[in-house]
């Protein structure tokens, strides 16, 4: 493996205030690396989710510092961090959240239209690609409402691989799917690590899905209390 940090997460700490001062995360400290399958593990309440929207730009009020493609992210204006992670972090999260009246590759094609970088005849064929790459181009003109949940899952993916992302984040992608449909979520994280080079961090409550990732951090109470190699 390529052991370029793609990210690097130092002294994150954060507290919640409500009901309580609560520290739920206490000093993590980790680097993620280019190509590799990262899962988070832990008890429910031991802050993995947290730290995975702290990670993701999309919650800023942590101590710490956080640094994404070798650019410091830590204290960056909204508008920017917005911009950041249309261009450099995917997301896919337990539920799908498709447009349900929108078409297959309108779903996947709306964060490149944003981005604005192609034209939308060449967003509309690397859509295509990406769906097709996941087993579902036959679908490409069906109203996301009309899959399986396993298909909109995989749409879900590609969206989240349409902008080729230096970074995919997922919180309980296969929280739920079934056995066979968590199997074929699984593969695809490995493929679009180790073939395409791009880093997959999933939170996870499933064991046998962690094991299998190329590393495990296990969380408690807060901390970094494991890093395994797989």
């Amino acid at each position: 493996m390529n052991k370029h940090a793609i990210l690097q997460a130092r002294g994150i700490s954060k507290h919640f205030y409500t009901p309580v001062k609560f520290k739920v995360l206490d000093q993590i400290s980790f680097d993620a690396y280019k190509g590799e399958f990262l899962t988070l593990v832990g008890k429910s309440g031991c802050g993995k989710s947290t730290l995975l929207y702290c990670l993701s730009t999309m919650d800023t009020a942590y101590e710490g510092e956080l640094f994404i493609a070798d650019q410091q992210i830590t204290g960056q204006k909204p508008n920017d961090l917005a911009a950041l992670r249309n261009e450099r972090i995917g997301f896919i999260f337990q539920f799908h959240y498709l447009l349900p009246e929108f078409t297959c590759i309108k779903n996947i094609m709306i964060p490149a239209l944003k981005l604005g970088r192609f034209s939308k005849a060449e967003i509309e064929e690397k859509a295509y690609q990406k769906l097709t790459l996941l087993g579902l181009g036959d679908q490409a003109l069906k109203p996301a409402s009309k899959l399986s949940g396993g298909q909109q899952q995989r749409v879900a993916i590609a969206r989240a691989m349409i902008n080729n992302p230096d970074i995919i984040m997922c919180d309980e992608p296969t929280g739920n799917l079934d056995s066979r449909n968590a199997g074929i979520v699984f593969d695809m994280f490995k493929q679009i690590a180790h073939d395409f080079g791009q880093t997959v961090i999933v939170v996870t409550h499933d064991n046998d899905f962690a094991s299998a990732s190329d590393r495990t951090i296990e969380l408690e109470d807060g901390r970094i209390i494991q890093v395994r190699s797989n």
